[in-house]
Formats: structure tokens, sequence, C-alpha cells
């Protein structure tokens, strides 16, 4: 177990490097959300998200679409 150990210890250690940084970055993203911070600046005339869908929830077409239902 351990002569495995040593043979592998540079895979490990950076398997471990990566998974912490996507845990960092899942934290932050989470911390944003709960806060109410989001990619969306509100501006439908230039958000290339806007399409009719609910991309980012702020467009028109999508607020007038959930009112008449």
């Amino acid at each position: 177990m351990f002569a495995w150990l040593s043979a592998n210890f540079v895979n490990i250690a950076l398997v471990a490097v990566l998974v912490l940084i996507v845990g960092l970055l899942l934290r932050g993203m989470i911390r944003d959300h709960r806060a109410g911070k989001s990619s969306c600046g509100g501006n439908c005339a230039s958000c290339g998200a806007c399409h009719g869908c609910s991309a980012c929830g702020n467009c028109p077409s999508v607020s007038s679409a959930g009112k008449e239902g």
C-alpha cells in the first residue's frame, strides 16, 4: 500500500488541488447566489441570453408571458 501511495503521490496531490479549487469556486458561486448577485445586468436590449426564454428572468417577453398565464 505504501509503495502504491509513494508511486502515485504526484497524481494524488494534483487531484486534491483540483478538487480544492473546484470546491472554492462552487462555494463562491453559492455565496454570490445567496447574496442576490448575478451576471444579469437587467439591460435586456443588450442581453445576448434573452431570446424569449427565462435565462435572465428580466426580459419583457418573459415577464409579460408569466403574467398572462
